[in-house]
């Protein structure tokens, strides 16, 4: 039976804020364990798109997890790839057996990056996509949903109650949320590991030079070349998704996803996206031009908690990823990285990455089988 009166919340982005108050405004009591309490008010203020607005309570705001992962029965992670393992390593002692352990995004290794650090016991779990498009209107304040899902799903480890789990969140979002029959199912997307590289190369590989005179938009001024980009990359993952054991269905391909039929009509499609209106490309102001901020998000979080873990499963499956390769050949070099060298996946920098060769994953029998 599923006993969760109290959740901590580890994140204070725009999802942090957004799921805190939804589960106080469910009657949960959250505890949020964020690197900075003093900026944050007990109060949290909700808008979104349809004019609606909620509050939620903070019942404990701290740094510290003998505060907030101590007094909760689960705990759900709302922060990139690159916080995860620092985070469980610094909860696993206040980590009770009962306890549930979540990410709102698995596309990050968060399954094998637990399972490296808390245990075979630990009952995960993990969601396919996140409930919102969601942005901070005032940090430790107020947020805004720009967007909701028509469907959530969900995945966890064998001994994890996942039905239930599926039928609370169904509850507190307010949105049907199914049970996946594969961990993988949520942790393997064509989404952000894809397609923000891929539009980031369409973008600007072509370019000579790293400053502008305007901001791009990301989605807003999409193009075709993006589009062609994403989709030689995406029929690389989908040979991948083709070999694991999982339903492909629950995966489509970047065509299908996005109801298109080519690189012209998914250029199309995702202009005409509103979610994805006012979003630009991360870019610093330098007087009158905009330079290509190569430390962003899009960058330290997409590659080495996101293409670089397909990749990875490429190599340990032995598929060739050319388009792939190029991407990330390219992103490398403006991160002054390295991740791919002339001898394939065994660049210095791959331990900031969340491959499943850094934790102790060299088989497809290994994945698969987490």
């Amino acid at each position: 039976m599923l006993e969760i009166k109290s959740i901590c919340i580890c994140g204070g982005g725009s999802l942090g804020h957004v799921i805190a108050a939804t589960l106080s405004n469910k009657g949960y009591v959250v505890n949020l364990w964020t690197g900075h309490p003093d900026k944050w008010q007990s109060e949290i203020t909700i808008n979104d798109l349809n004019g609606k607005t909620f509050k939620g309570t903070l019942h404990i705001v701290s740094d510290r997890p003998e505060e907030t992962v101590a007094v909760s029965d689960a705990m759900l992670l709302c922060v990139p790839g690159f916080m995860v393992e620092q985070l469980l390593r610094e909860a696993k002692p206040y980590v009770r057996p009962e306890m549930l352990i979540g990410s709102v995004v698995c596309s990050n290794g968060f399954f094998w990056i637990a399972r490296h650090i808390l245990g075979t016991t630990a009952g995960l779990f993990g969601f396919q996509r996140v409930p919102y498009i969601c942005r901070i209107t005032e940090y430790g304040k107020s947020a805004v949903i720009k967007g909701y899902k028509s469907k959530l799903k969900i995945t966890g480890c064998p001994d994890t109650p996942i039905d239930a789990l599926a039928g609370m969140f169904s509850h507190v979002f307010e949105t049907p949320t199914d049970v996946l029959g594969h961990y993988l199912e949520a942790t393997l997307t064509n989404s952000n590991p894809l397609l923000h590289p891929a539009r980031i190369f369409g973008m600007l590989s072509r370019e000579t030079t790293d400053s502008f005179d305007k901001e791009f938009m990301f989605y807003e001024e999409w193009d075709d070349y993006s589009s062609d980009v994403l989709i030689r990359c995406d029929n690389e993952f989908q040979q991948i998704i083709g070999k694991l054991p999982v339903n492909r269905n629950e995966i489509p391909g970047i065509l299908d996803y996005y109801e298109s039929t080519d690189a012209a009509s998914l250029t199309r499609k995702i202009r005409s996206i509103t979610a994805f209106e006012g979003i630009k490309m991360s870019m610093v102001r330098e007087g009158a031009t905009y330079t290509v901020d190569y430390a962003n998000r899009y960058f330290t979080e997409d590659i080495p908690f996101g293409l670089l873990i397909i990749k990875s499963i490429a190599v340990a499956m032995k598929v060739e990823t050319p388009s792939i390769d190029n991407v990330l050949r390219w992103m490398q070099n403006k991160m002054q990285k390295e991740y791919l060298t002339a001898s394939g996946l065994q660049g210095k920098d791959l331990s900031g990455s969340g491959i499943i060769q850094n934790f102790g994953i060299h088989t497809i029998e290994q994945l698969c089988s987490l």
